[in-house]
């Protein structure tokens, strides 16, 4: 299929709602749905989206996840390096004060587990070891603390000197690639990957924008009660306790998403494959399926429009492309607030696409060329908008 070819570009719109629920809650606001405060349009963030994506490849693509909560990160960089037969210099380290401030500030190219320093960094010389553990202290800093961190630097430049180690950037690069074969999201998002012993970091080649509500949303917050107590001091005041549940009567979002497919290789060899793609199709349209609480309420995709580009640089801009795609309200009731996907209409250039239809080049296209739209394809379509040379592909 055309839309999983990781050697071509695709830009993509993605439509989706919510009935009842909270779609992203906001922390500092206590959890009231995001909103813009100058429009009152509803927001959803893209790491939101893509928490949803990475549990779905994990749960139901049965792939390994780095952005998880099972193992730490620097752990698993950390085990990227051994798996890869790169043995990093490593001294005890048994002072609890020095213990707690590695775990606290994580040094980039300092790993402490399970009472060990591992040091990733490329230098084995004492005193660029001590430039690069005493970078981020503050000059007021203990002196006490900044006389135990040169000495944890003489006795690394030690241990690989008795080693006759040294961490090249060969090295750096041989657990960079492990890490982008092992973890799926790793390949499609990108990640930072030296916040441990450093390899580096991966700029990802999917990404997405917030997600933002077609028309404005109402924030709620209504009050709710359980029929249950906490503690015994609190059962002598009554049987009921008092909480705050917000969410949206109804909101329809729009995100737009980019694959880059010159990211999605090193070295001319594409690190993506075309199964990875076709997870990450699967896992847009089915993510609200697996994501089910009560306080999300109802949300569901109701729309993935994909241009594929036939030149890898692109035929047309995307935002061109996104404009293509039009959501408007239905005449009945566009003067009512909207309360379902019922009162929308969605439009590609003024008609209407079905799904598993395919818009390649047509006469008199507005579409770019080089650009296409999934399933059969459209050998005529009055007034398209579509550029020659673009497939648009409609999913959902």
């Amino acid at each position: 299929m055309i839309h999983t070819d990781p050697r071509k570009r695709h830009d993509f719109v993605l439509l989706f709602d919510v009935k009842d629920g909270n779609p992203n809650g906001d922390p500092d606001a206590g959890n009231l749905p995001r909103f813009d405060p100058e429009t009152r349009h509803g927001i959803v963030t893209d790491v939101a989206l893509k928490r949803k994506i990475r549990d779905y490849a994990a749960t139901q693509g049965g792939k390994p996840i780095f952005i998880q909560s099972k193992a730490s990160l620097n752990s698993l960089i950390l085990n990227a390096f051994r798996d890869e037969g790169v043995k990093p210099v490593e001294i005890p380290i048994e002072d609890e004060d020095l213990a707690e401030w590695f775990e606290q500030n994580n040094p980039q190219g300092f790993q402490l587990e399970s009472g060990k320093l591992a040091y990733g960094g490329e230098s084995t010389k004492e005193r660029q070891i001590a430039k690069d553990l005493l970078e981020g202290v503050e000059d007021t800093a203990d002196e006490k603390l900044t006389k135990k961190l040169r000495k944890v630097a003489k006795d690394l430049a030690q241990a690989a000197k008795d080693q006759g180690a040294e961490l090249r950037r060969e090295d750096q690069e041989k657990a960079r690639r492990r890490l982008i074969r092992d973890y799926y999201d790793i390949r499609m998002f990108g990640a930072v990957l030296s916040t441990g012993l450093n390899a580096g970091q991966v700029r990802g080649p999917m990404q997405f924008t917030f997600a933002r509500s077609i028309d404005p949303v109402l924030p709620l917050d209504l009050s709710i009660t359980r029929q249950a107590r906490t503690t015994e001091e609190r059962m002598k005041t009554g049987t009921t306790e008092m909480a705050r549940k917000p969410f949206v009567p109804y909101g329809l979002y729009q995100a737009h998403g980019f694959f880059n497919p010159y990211l999605a290789a090193v070295d001319d060899s594409t690190f993506v494959a075309e199964t990875d793609l076709e997870l990450f199709w699967e896992a847009v349209k089915n993510m609200f399926e697996f994501d089910r609480s009560a306080a999300r309420g109802e949300m569901a995709t109701r729309g993935i429009y994909i241009f594929t580009h036939d030149n890898r640089k692109g035929n047309a801009h995307a935002h061109r492309l996104f404009d293509l795609v039009q959501i408007g309200r239905q005449e009945k009731n566009k003067n009512e607030p909207p309360r379902s996907f019922g009162d929308y209409k969605v439009q590609v250039n003024g008609k209407e696409m079905l799904i598993g239809k395919v818009c390649t080049h047509l006469d008199d296209a507005a579409i770019p060329e080089g650009v296409t739209l999934f399933g059969k394809v459209w050998t005529h379509l009055d007034d398209a908008a579509i550029p020659e040379g673009i497939t648009l592909s409609r999913l959902v």
